[in-house]
């Protein structure tokens, strides 16, 4: 008997989601043109890139000014502040697997003094890694003084100035709204000052989740909401003649965050060329293993294809070290930035003329040591040198039991498959770009040494 057919099973959205508060939900315009902001070169398929100022963090550091500088990678410490050892030891570690700043966790008075002490530790056990400070709620003295220890300041607009909120509230009248900026200015200005006097830079943070009341009534829960509660900061930075700004709309969905990062942009571009201030692109509570990758890389990778951002975090619910590879994978992948061997493979196939997989993982083992370079793996010589083309070397299988070794699009040699990736190394040595890998005291050593960032 044949067996039933079988149906796929039935997607849902799940239910449905409670009603917001009345008034705190406008229209979601900005979120019906997801068409992007940025084409790509139609002729080279080059990424353009959206021109921003260069924002000094240290003397060695700034973000912005692309292309002159890259974008930037960076993440954030898991351990309380209060514990400095545990911190200064997570910075360390983050540094060293190629993080270029660390942001910590700044709740109290007491972790702003601890910042001090652990800016210490770094300079005198490793060196002195670009530190961001992240403050929240009703922070200005907590601001001023973590400012005195770090290289950047980030606040979040939304509760930068927490105000209790009024359960019977059905609006906010222009006076109550203006009254409420002038009083964020009071609280911003002596921050903004005091960067302002030490060259430091601030991030202007804003979360979908945590916008203010009166954001919210205003504006709505919606990417609009968002851009206006950075631009009244930046408005108040600019009446101060302080620019060393960065500006992040982080949400937790992707198409609210795209649509946020691209308003922003068109926003400041209508606003003038000198308020072309530096992106910082994250998705956040983005989660932990595949899925929070992918969300990831979907809203940075596609913001940047479209030329915007300046320097990015993944933001995982995992070890922050396990964020980096997944940074320098988007960047990568764009062509942004090359921390890696880039390895270009075909997916395999019935032409498939030997163990692509197999292969790949030896050519892999052999050459990962070499950053910058990019090796192709094809199966077959049907598509594998059209395909190939943009790689450095390749390695193609042409009859049973043989293979090609190329230079770009020239072939080189054929010869048998059992000696492939060593005739490979070989070329690699002729041409003189090979590198010996480190041994393992080397390795040690370089472990156990402070490093620069970066790459």
């Amino acid at each position: 008997a044949r067996a039933p057919a079988r149906t796929a099973p039935a997607m849902k959205d799940g239910p449905p989601r409670p009603p917001p508060p009345p008034g705190k939900v406008l229209n979601k315009d900005a979120l019906s043109d997801q068409s992007g902001l940025i084409k790509l070169d139609e002729t080279s398929g080059a990424i353009p890139h959206r021109v921003s100022r260069a924002v000094r963090v240290t003397d060695d550091l700034f973000i912005g000014g692309r292309p002159n500088n890259p974008v930037i990678v960076q993440s954030m410490i898991n351990e309380d502040t209060l514990d400095l050892d545990g911190a200064t030891a997570s910075i360390i570690a983050l540094h060293k697997e190629g993080c270029e700043m660390v942001r910590l966790t700044v709740p109290s008075m007491a972790h702003a003094f601890a910042v001090g002490y652990i800016k210490d530790k770094l300079r005198k056990e490793y060196m002195d890694v670009p530190l961001v400070a992240d403050v929240h709620h009703n922070g200005m003295k907590i601001a001023l003084e973590v400012a005195k220890h770090v290289d950047k300041v980030r606040i979040n607009p939304g509760l930068y100035v927490v105000e209790k909120s009024d359960p019977n509230r059905t609006e906010f009248t222009k006076e109550e709204f203006d009254a409420a900026q002038v009083k964020l200015k009071k609280m911003l200005s002596p921050l903004i000052e005091s960067l302002k006097s030490q060259n430091k830079a601030l991030r202007i943070g804003v979360n979908h989740g945590s916008l203010s009341e009166r954001m919210l009534f205003t504006f709505g829960d919606t990417p609009q909401g968002m851009v206006e509660s950075a631009i009244e900061v930046v408005e108040i930075c600019r009446d101060l003649d302080f620019h060393n700004l960065v500006i992040s709309m982080k949400a937790s969905k992707v198409p609210v965050m795209l649509a946020a990062y691209r308003l922003l942009a068109k926003t400041l571009a209508s606003r003038g060329d000198d308020w072309n201030y530096p992106l910082h692109l994250g998705v956040t509570e983005a989660g932990d293993g595949e899925y929070g990758r992918i969300k990831s890389t979907l809203g940075i990778g596609t913001l940047l294809a479209e030329g915007l951002g300046d320097t990015i975090r993944v933001s995982l619910t995992e070890n922050p070290l396990k964020e980096i590879p997944v940074c320098y994978g988007i960047l990568q992948g764009l062509g942004l930035r090359r921390t890696m061997v880039e390895y270009v493979a075909c997916p395999s196939c019935g032409r498939t003329l030997f163990n692509l997989e197999d292969v790949l993982h030896e050519v892999r083992e052999a050459t990962k040591h070499m950053p910058g370079l990019s090796i192709a793996v094809m199966g077959c010589i049907v598509n594998g040198p059209g395909e190939m083309a943009d790689a450095d070397y390749g390695y193609v299988g042409k009859n049973p039991g043989t293979i090609s070794l190329y230079r770009g699009r020239e072939e080189i040699k054929t010869i048998p498959e059992s000696e492939g990736v060593a005739q490979l190394v070989q070329l690699l040595k002729d041409d003189g770009v090979w590198v010996e890998p480190l041994t393992a005291e080397e390795k040690e050593a370089k472990a156990a040494a402070p490093v620069s960032a970066a790459k």
